[in-house]
């Protein structure tokens, strides 16, 4: 399963490569379900591998100058604070049985990973549908924030982060379009660069450093940035934008087995 699991890893990176996001929302599922890590140990692993291939994944978004760092730093900022305290505070303050209910356990693993499927399913919604064309404006004067939805969408997609450990792409980069009005291509840059800051100093949040699997980090992240300069590779050739809708798909379905698997636990699923 290990074998299958760096096979995966590699997936996750060509897709980040391919479609520019979406990609760390399989990193809980192989952790999981492939390495064998319990779900609650499995959000921290994952912040580290989606900061660090999020931010490989940004570099050739700088180069193009598709990076604003004045809006990562207005979203990022909330955003930051929230993972670090949901990594650091909340995550730790949560029993390990959450409630029970006749036969039904609900344990801090399960209420992850149903978390973790629900927003699995909101993220292939955002994959699937078409996009609406965004007037492109590139000039800095044009920008204008608007501060109170910036903050309560970044500390959202913060705490959510460091619940799931998954990037938030998919919440990030409609934010940025519309409350930033970033043009597109810059939204997944800048978004990129947020997912690395907000995920990497998550990932420091409360952790002791000595009894993690350090080995297993390395090569998730070793074989995830691979697949990043694949999926660039492949896209050359490959239009990301006809691939979203499929892969959107998958995850669909990836989310509803995952909590049909964790909630109702049907033998054989």
């Amino acid at each position: 399963m290990e074998i299958f699991g760096y096979i995966a890893s590699v997936l996750i990176g060509v897709i980040l490569g391919l479609i520019g996001a979406g990609g760390s929302i399989l990193t809980m599922p192989v952790l999981v379900y492939l390495m064998g890590v319990k779900p609650v140990e499995a959000t921290g692993y994952s912040l580290f591998i989606v900061g660090l291939t999020a931010a490989l994944g940004a570099v050739p978004y700088f180069r193009q100058g598709l990076v604003n760092v004045r809006t990562a730093v207005v979203f990022g900022i909330p955003s930051i604070i929230a993972v670090y305290a949901t990594q650091a505070w909340l995550m730790p303050a949560l029993p390990s049985e959450i409630f029970r209910m006749g036969r039904f356990v609900m344990t801090k693993d399960l209420l992850t990973m149903a978390v973790f499927a629900l927003l699995m399913i909101a993220s292939s919604y955002s994959m699937i549908k078409k996009d609406k064309p965004h007037e492109e404006k590139n000039s800095e004067s044009f920008q204008k924030f608007n501060y109170p939805l910036i903050f309560l969408e970044g500390t959202v997609v913060g705490v959510l982060t460091g619940f799931v450990g998954a990037g938030g792409g998919f919440l990030i980069i409609p934010a940025l379009v519309v409350l930033s009005r970033l043009p597109m291509k810059q939204a997944v840059g800048t978004s990129l660069l947020i997912i690395a800051a907000k995920s990497l100093i998550g990932f420091t949040g409360g952790r002791n450093f000595a009894s993690l699997d350090w080995r297993l980090l390395i090569l998730m992240s070793v074989f995830s940035v691979i697949g990043i300069f694949i999926g660039a590779l492949l896209s050359r050739r490959i239009d990301g934008k006809k691939l979203k809708p499929a892969f959107g798909w998958f995850v669909l379905v990836m989310g509803v087995y995952i909590l049909i698997k964790e909630t109702i636990g049907i033998q054989g699923v």
